[in-house]
């Protein structure tokens, strides 16, 4: 791995766990001092220029990532796209956007306004995918984000930046399933996601992923400031699909339960 690519990460981290302190106690807990393989990270982004997926995944393309496979979310209204590096100790790479066109009047103004307050050049830069968030947003455009759309929300809140790291369930010495991950999160505290129940995904898929609520983070808006859920660690766990060739794509209908991680009403039921 170059120090530069190193050093890429290395930021992208240090951002992320500013907004997920849990994610440290993550490591305590499962890595026990030791280092964890994270097995992807996942950004989201809109369907705008300048700051479209494709434009995006240039920079992790200059890394040597290559694209290996399209997903669809209907019901978010959502594409993505996953890459692959050929160093396999480097994290796969999520890249989701939200296809704006298909929301309200509304929505698509509020966005449109955000996306037209970024610096052109500044997507130019690596540093742009850990670098937040560009334009000021009132907490009453939010709310009306959020209506409509968790994901738009969130964007709106936290800009450009991992949504979330996935600790590579594989290479964790000590356990042998996810079921034992989650039990061991649980104890230790952590509250998990349980849309479609704990574990997505299934070994008939070739892959079991399972998430952390998100943490919350106050965020500064134009009029006040509140309290939100910000990022939160996955967990994945990878099957065969051929003789010592282990399953690396994605499975649409489990990252759409994923993506629910990051959901503030979720999140408050959850409470309940």
């Amino acid at each position: 791995m170059s120090q530069q690519v190193e050093q890429f990460f290395e930021n992208l981290w240090n951002d992320y766990i500013k907004l997920t302190p849990s994610a440290a106690k993550v490591h305590e807990v499962l890595g026990q001092g030791r280092d964890i393989i994270n097995d992807h990270v996942a950004f989201r982004t809109f369907n705008q220029a300048p700051v479209r997926l494709e434009t995006l995944a240039k920079h992790f393309e200059a890394m040597g990532y290559k694209a290996c496979g399209d997903y669809h979310f209907e019901a978010k209204r959502l594409v993505a796209k996953h890459y692959e590096h050929e160093d396999p100790t480097l994290p796969k790479i999520f890249i989701s956007e939200l296809l704006v066109e298909e929301f309200s009047p509304e929505l698509q103004s509020i966005v449109k306004e955000l996306v037209a307050q970024i610096d052109p050049a500044a997507v130019e830069k690596p540093e742009f995918l850990y670098s937040g968030k560009y334009w000021q947003i009132s907490s009453n455009d939010y709310e009306r984000l959020l209506e409509e759309s968790e994901y738009a929300a969130w964007m709106a809140a936290f800009g450009f930046r991992a949504n979330h790291f996935t600790v590579n369930v594989n290479h964790l010495p000590d356990f042998e399933s996810l079921e034992q991950v989650n039990a061991t999160l649980k104890t230790a505290g952590f509250r998990l996601n349980t849309s479609g129940g704990e574990i997505k995904g299934s070994p008939e898929v070739y892959l079991e992923q399972s998430s952390t609520m998100a943490d919350h983070a106050p965020v500064r808006f134009s009029d006040m400031e509140k309290v939100i859920p910000s990022c939160f660690y996955e967990f994945a766990k990878r099957y065969e699909i051929a003789p010592n060739k282990l399953y690396t794509g994605f499975v649409a209908a489990s990252a759409d339960k994923i993506f629910e991680s990051t959901d503030a009403r979720a999140s408050a039921e959850q409470d309940n």
